[in-house]
């Protein structure tokens, strides 16, 4: 079937070339229009914290899922809060911010009374105040924060500086609005990746792939654009499509002109050569962008809109990034290939020498080098099994600035972190200050309270607030919820639970309660497809354990960097998160599982050509290895720089998800295709290629039995 799309696509080369141009150009002029209409929002429908957040920001038009602003102020010694000058003080606090932020929903000591405003000592009180969302991003207020800092910026009760902190005024103090933009970051990938291809090629060719890449990925931005007129996509796929589309639309047609290249210095010439590039290299490039959308496909299980979003539209990454190698990069080599293949300093006649020792070497010595590659991934999937999915500690939001002084003092005085993410209960009924009372006596909650008012009970419900001491990221913080949400209930039917901490209990809970479903249907998938494509059994049941070996490495590896802190400090200046936000292992597992597939792909594809020829297995491994070493170890590195670019953004969630994909890659390429795919090749011998009858005809593939070989026979 590829050599009949590719002999049509040759004899059509205007039509095709014309189509793929004119779809780019639009694109190029439409990308704003479909970045503009992604989605900002998650939700997890179903799940009590949201359904109730969801609930209360209709009744109230603040709080929920909307962290408060929270005013702080510790008293000199012998001041007590009581006394007259502290409450007008804290009256002029909420004053000023209902002035400054129209709709903000406040409360403090000085209008309920409740000792849950106040530390133990008496010394430090604060104010909650719910800003109405200033924007869309995530349910961030930074808007509302910076408002309240500069309102209240200067202000003293008793002689005490107002210190205004929050998660969002913490947010605005890690310069969280610097840095470059996604295309911005697109293009110094971009850069590096045309370094390396310069290196790979020598020559003019070293542009083809950069020239395929805009093509992939103007053309999935137009075609995503299309899709939210259907349904919502998440902005993730924003940098999804400009940094992991760069790095796949490369690889692949990095594969298929390295192969062209090659066949021609065997005496192919034009089209012939085309022809037969895309017979082999084309075809590994269709199972490997296949793996690659099946993983993200598989993320339709999940019971997270946001996060079907992007497996819908992730699959369309690789697939675009597929049709333009098989349909536009043959007509760029049969019309340019020859000229641009200037100045001609490197040929591909032999297989690399280097990389040929390489495989030598591991195939005698192949225990070694199994065990050896074995304890380096055992190592890090060991540091994974403590991964803590949450969100970010508010300790790690900012390290210096007024918000941070008032989290300190929030902290010193024995109140707690905790509230900065208050327990938010709605009740249709019941008497909200017998509620207050309920969850007051529970462990792990500083104070409860439920203001009057309008601002608080409206529609016939009334709100109560819970401030737990621990930050709701921590274990401690999530214990806390799930006793004040036993409390509530205990109440009353009509006693609901919601908050921040609340919600993103229920995202974690939502994201891997599904998780094991996901991770057996890409297993599964990916397997049949395998199977297929290598005729065996074997080979596709060692590639699917070993990628989900190299993810639970890469996430070793944000384990130790990100949630022990070991480098994230050191290379970004950020300390340990203690947590990792709860839908980066999912994603890191999706793209890791199908981008490193790539390279099982790319090598095993090339190992069962020269098997075919050979009927030698060590033979096949050093050839194998010899052909495609060096083009596996630059298209990782091609990813690896797209990966590095995308690191450098501002947003502290998005450097965490570049590391684990960066991490994947350098180790998927190197400890496990170069050291131990051919290792454990080698150990199984013969047994790489069986594909008895019956499977085969279920594949539709042509049984593989093959007979021992005289060199297998002879080391046994």
């Amino acid at each position: 079937m590829m050599t009949s799309l590719t002999r049509w696509i040759l004899a059509h080369k205007r039509t095709v070339t014309v189509f793929w141009i004119v779809v780019t150009l639009v694109g190029i002029a439409t990308v704003g229009s479909a970045v503009g209409a992604f989605s900002k929002t998650f939700s997890v429908p179903g799940r009590e914290g949201y359904a109730t957040n969801q609930k209360i920001l209709h009744l109230y038009r603040s709080g929920g899922d909307r962290a408060p602003l929270v005013p702080v102020v510790t008293l000199p010694a012998g001041v007590s809060v009581s006394s007259p000058t502290v409450r007008a003080g804290l009256e002029q606090i909420e004053g000023k911010l209902r002035q400054a932020i129209p709709g903000v929903r406040t409360a403090s000591f000085a209008d309920t009374g409740n000792r849950a405003f106040v530390s133990s000592d008496g010394r430090t009180t604060f104010v909650l105040a719910y800003p109405p969302p200033d924007n869309e991003s995530f349910g961030n207020n930074t808007k509302a924060a910076k408002k309240a800092a500069a309102v209240l910026a200067g202000d003293t009760i008793a002689g005490a500086p107002v210190h205004v902190t929050g998660i969002d005024a913490l947010s605005n103090q890690t310069g969280g609005s610097k840095g470059p933009g996604v295309f911005l970051e697109a293009m110094v990938g971009g850069l590096g990746a045309l370094l390396v291809l310069a290196f790979v090629f020598a020559s003019l060719l070293a542009f083809v792939p950069i020239l395929m890449a805009i093509v992939s990925i103007m053309s999935t931005f137009l075609v995503l654009w299309g899709v939210t007129s259907l349904t919502s996509v998440s902005m993730i796929v924003e940098f999804l499509v400009a940094l992991i589309g760069l790095g796949v639309a490369i690889d692949y047609s990095l594969l298929v002109v390295v192969r062209w290249r090659e066949e021609r210095a065997h005496g192919r010439e034009g089209d012939e050569a085309v022809v037969r590039a895309m017979e082999t290299a084309g075809r590994a490039v269709v199972f490997s962008g296949t793996t690659v959308a099946i993983g993200l496909l598989a993320m339709v299980v999940l019971p997270l809109p946001f996060l079907r979003s992007i497996g819908f539209a992730g699959m369309l990454i690789p697939l675009v990034s597929v049709i333009v190698a098989v349909t536009l990069l043959p007509i760029v080599l049969s019309k340019l290939g020859d000229r641009l293949d200037w100045p001609h300093v490197r040929s591909d006649d032999q297989a690399s020498r280097s990389w040929t020792r390489w495989a030598q070497l591991v195939v005698r010595r192949r225990w070694v080098a199994a065990l050896g590659a074995a304890l380096v991934l055992a190592a890090l999937a060991l540091a994974a099994t403590s991964i803590q999915p949450g969100s970010a500690n508010v300790d790690n939001l900012s390290k210096h600035g007024d918000a941070r002084t008032g989290l300190v003092a929030l902290e010193r005085s024995g109140i707690g972190p905790g509230a900065l993410q208050p327990i938010e209960v709605l009740s249709s009924g019941s008497n909200p200050t017998e509620i207050a009372t309920t969850l007051s006596s529970v462990e792990g909650i500083h104070g409860a309270v439920a203001p009057g008012g309008p601002d608080w009970r409206r529609g016939g419900t009334a709100l109560v607030d819970a401030m737990p001491v621990a930050d709701t990221t921590t274990s401690a913080g999530r214990a806390t919820i799930d006793r004040a949400r036993t409390a509530a209930h205990s109440v009353g039917d009509d006693v609901r639970v919601g908050g921040l901490g609340a919600e993103n209990q229920d995202f974690v809970s939502a994201i891997y309660g599904s998780f094991p479903v996901m991770i057996a249907l890409i297993a599964v998938l990916t397997f049949l497809l395998l199977a297929r494509a290598f005729r065996s059994l074997l080979l596709p049941l060692k590639a699917v354990i070993l990628n989900v070996i190299s993810v639970a490495a890469a996430w070793g590896v944000i384990t130790l960097v990100w949630q022990d802190g070991h480098g994230s400090n050191a290379i970004w200046g950020i300390a340990a998160s203690h947590s990792i936000t709860a839908w980066i292992p999912l994603m890191v597992f999706a793209f890791l599982f199908g981008l490193s597939m790539d390279y099982e792909v790319f090598i095993l594809s090339r190992m069962r050509e020269e098997y075919d020829r050979t009927g030698n297995t060590n033979a096949a491994v050093v050839r194998g290895i010899g052909r495609t070493g060096r083009l596996v170890t630059s298209a990782a590195l091609i990813l690896f720089l797209a990966f590095v670019s995308m690191a450098s953004g501002p947003q502290a969630d998005v450097k965490v998800f570049a590391t684990g994909l960066a991490a994947g890659i350098l180790l998927d390429a190197t400890v496990i295709r170069a050291l131990l795919v051919p290792a454990v090749v080698s150990l199984f011998g013969r047994w790489n290629w069986w594909l008895p009858p019956g499977p085969a005809r279920w594949l539709r593939v042509e049984p593989s039995l093959p007979p021992r070989s005289a060199a297998e026979a002879a080391r046994g």
